[in-house]
């Protein structure tokens, strides 16, 4: 049996993947100090609206649109604001579908895109599955994260056509500074590279430093080729509901939307019930959002509470995003930590090194979850830390 050489040599789960079936299997109830799903947290959406919404009389018309419905764009043009335009947009059924587009769209097999590290996994199998290798950058910290722009710049290859930045990053919560995105945006101007920023994540601030740039779109006219990527997953908190979009801004803008025009309407994925609900469920986002921003403060200041008992532990800054970084004493890889933590205290939480992060002192946990489990989550390990 054949396999392309983009897939993965094997399909066997990690070890803590693994561990965690096993004991699901055998019935024993997880913690689970990872979850990412809101619609599992005990939020209370607005049902009766979303299913209205889904039940339109246009859900049952089929008028397709390679950019997307002018309705549906207009509506998120309008919840970003800053001056974006329904024309600046094309509709996908995802994120992941958009960087599928834009890898597509700027990359030929063997090209390379730039990651800044620490990161979330998924850009490694996005970029693989386009024929493309996502090169790994590490950022540094120093009392917050930041972008390495000399190291960034050391790694362009004549290979290179694009940079990836998220915005808040995940897991790190990182937003890019003012001064570094007009560093990020000189530095695509004189190499000839786009830069890809994907900002699920905007709506969601913490601790976000005064200097912080909270949405690329407050640069109407940047000097290189700008991709913002979002969608209903995170803005919405309905990532059942598949629809991400793809904004464009800076030169050539209209040659790259013409092009991605061309290369959606070879798939044609978004639904038609989606596009035709979404000013509704868009006009609905900020009243699920503001219950999110609620929950994430709680268990923020849930964990700040418990780690006074617990000296050795520390977390790192919070700037935006559902997630936060959790460090320990390194006694152990933090691999081995987890799945210490998984057998014996029944509590799921992620190695560091999932997401890249250096050495061996780092748990990322999610603030996502219900507050009376993140709290009893976080009895569970720390004891053990």
């Amino acid at each position: 049996m054949y396999f392309s050489s983009r897939l993965p040599h094997g399909f066997e789960p990690n070890a803590l993947s693994a561990s965690l079936a096993k004991l699901r299997y055998e019935g024993r109830e997880i913690l689970d100090l990872t979850v990412s799903n809101p619609t599992h947290c005990g939020f209370t959406y607005p049902e009766a609206e979303i299913r209205a919404a889904l039940s339109q009389p246009a859900v049952l018309c089929y008028d397709p649109d390679p950019f997307g419905s002018p309705a549906a764009r207009e509506a998120i043009a309008s919840h970003h604001g800053h001056g974006l335009r329904a024309e600046d947009l094309l509709l996908t059924a995802s994120t992941s579908e958009g960087y599928a587009l834009l890898f597509k769209l700027l990359g030929d097999p063997g090209d390379e895109v730039l990651v800044p590290s620490p990161s979330y996994p998924l850009f490694e199998w996005l970029a693989r599955l386009d024929g493309l290798r996502a090169r790994p950058v590490p950022s540094y910290f120093h009392e917050r994260w930041h972008l390495d722009l000399g190291a960034l710049e050391s790694a362009i290859s004549p290979r290179s056509r694009a940079i990836v930045v998220v915005n808040p990053n995940n897991p790190t919560g990182q937003f890019l500074s003012k001064t570094e995105w007009k560093e990020l945006t000189g530095l695509g101007a004189r190499k000839g590279l786009a830069l890809l920023v994907d900002e699920v994540f905007a709506d969601y601030p913490l601790e976000a430093p005064t200097d912080q740039l909270g949405t690329v779109l407050l640069d109407p006219d940047p000097p290189c080729p700008v991709f913002l990527l979002s969608g209903l997953s995170k803005v919405a908190a309905l990532p059942q509901l598949k629809l991400g979009w793809v904004a464009v801004r800076g030169p050539g803008a209209s040659e790259y939307r013409s092009a991605l025009a061309f290369l959606a309407d070879q798939y044609l994925s978004v639904s038609a019930p989606v596009q035709s609900a979404a000013p509704t469920l868009l006009a609905l986002a900020p009243g699920i959002r503001d219950q999110v921003r609620g929950r994430l403060q709680v268990n923020l200041n849930a964990l700040d509470t418990a780690l006074t008992a617990h000296p050795r532990l520390s977390r790192l800054p919070v700037e935006g995003g559902w997630s936060v970084l959790l460090r320990r004493p390194a006694v152990d890889s933090d691999e081995a930590c987890a799945l210490r933590l998984l057998e014996t205290a029944s509590t799921l939480v992620h190695p560091g090194s999932f997401f890249d992060l250096p050495g061996d002192g780092h748990l990322v946990i999610s603030l996502l979850a219900p507050e009376n489990f993140f709290r009893e989550g976080l009895g569970h390990i720390f004891p053990l830390l």
